[in-house]
């Protein structure tokens, strides 16, 4: 095609289905403080150019209260949410506690969460660091009942909560496709503020506790999603880890009774809208994709290679936009050519015939070499438009 795309128009036309010129790209770094020593290992200029060396099609876009997450080793960005009122960081005992409570542990390299502040195992030490609204009963209350009945999530219209999404919006779109961050979602948020055996077990000895928690973090997400369609988001996202590397975390049967109706009534707010919905799951969800394509979703972010990635493309391609593919667990290990054979095969099996972003299967970690992250890019640019002349 002759027309020249911004980046947001290619990926509108790939998930509307419509020409265009090459597929579009997103490859994410899991550790932001490395883009200086990764950009100068690629011979850059400086880390503000590895984007456009990467040349990603998506801009993440970060509610304020969710930024501690992404930035949890970045201390001058902690330092300053924490004068916003988003955080508070306990840099001695290298803990962030975000809005909900929630202790992120500092310097891993990845997330993993420290403190679940309904666990029951919270002490007088944790107390300065625990957000206003959160409740004395909701966390030192004597039973698990007691906490939860207590706990109150975050007002998501606490001042200054979406100036990010406001900039980002006003600065990106139209050059980026700028995607408004759902990552830990309903799910994943419960796990993590019971921590995930109690929410687990909570699951199978007392359905009705563990809905009321989920009931609670659902309505949060609800008043997040009227958010983002009120701002003029041309995309909504969606985020829960909901499988492992052989299937899914619940029985078909547990997902559709205690998840997938509370996915159905948050995603109703974008359904409604005319948004497409992307969903983030690492592992294998494949019972669980028809279920989420009839409650509106429309792509499916990342595509892991625990899934049969030439199944996936067969059995849901007409539904579903894949985006990933790129398998980042054998990553580290790969040499430069092996990896050039690997990411070709997966544009080929996901990208034959369009529908799909080109990605790997999760963030870039630490372990891999810069000359995979080089080889991968290279391979990225050569086979994005071959691929849908194929």
């Amino acid at each position: 095609m002759n027309q020249k795309l911004t980046k947001e128009e290619r990926v509108l036309r790939v998930i509307r289905r419509q020409e265009v010129d090459y597929l579009p790209s997103q490859i994410v770094l899991a550790d932001r403080s490395r883009y200086g020593e990764i950009s100068a290992a690629l011979g850059l200029a400086s880390a503000d150019q590895l984007d456009d060396y990467l040349e990603n099609h998506f801009y993440l876009s970060l509610a304020r209260q969710d930024k501690p997450l992404f930035f949890r080793d970045i201390r001058e960005e902690i330092d300053a949410l924490a004068q916003q009122g988003f955080c508070k960081p306990d840099w001695p005992g290298r803990v962030v506690y975000d809005a909900w409570g929630m202790g992120i542990r500092v310097g891993v390299g990845s997330f993993f969460t420290a403190f679940h502040p309904l666990e029951g195992k919270a002490t007088q030490r944790e107390l300065p660091f625990m957000p206003g609204h959160l409740s004395q009963p909701a966390l030192f209350g004597r039973t698990l009942e007691e906490r939860i009945r207590h706990f109150l999530p975050p007002d998501p219209n606490q001042a200054g909560n979406f100036a990010d999404w406001e900039r980002d919006l006003r600065e990106k779109s139209g050059e980026f496709l700028v995607w408004p961050s759902g990552y830990l979602g309903i799910y994943e948020r419960a796990c993590f503020l019971a921590g995930w055996e109690t929410f687990m077990t909570l699951v199978a000895e007392d359905r009705r506790l563990a809905e009321e928690l989920l009931d609670k973090v659902t309505d949060q997400k609800v008043e997040m999603a009227k958010k983002v369609v009120q701002m003029g988001f041309k995309i909504a996202h969606s985020g829960d880890d909901l499988g492992t590397q052989r299937g899914g975390i619940f029985s078909e049967q547990v997902f559709c009774e205690v998840l997938l109706p509370r996915l159905k009534r948050y995603w109703q707010v974008f359904v409604d809208a005319g948004l497409p919905i992307m969903f983030h799951s690492c592992g294998d969800i494949t019972r669980y994709l028809p279920h989420l394509i009839d409650i509106g979703l429309s792509i499916l972010e990342p595509c892991q290679p625990v899934m049969d990635l030439a199944y996936l493309k067969r059995q849901f391609g007409k539904d579903l936009i894949f985006f990933g593919g790129i398998n980042t667990q054998v990553l580290p290990f790969l040499t430069p050519e092996l990896t050039r054979e690997m990411t070709r095969t997966a544009i080929r099996t996901l990208g034959r015939g369009g529908g799909y972003v080109i990605a790997p299967s999760q963030e870039i970690m630490n372990d891999v070499p810069v000359a995979n992250i080089k080889a991968m890019v290279e391979t990225i640019r050569e086979e994005r438009q071959r691929v849908l002349e194929a």
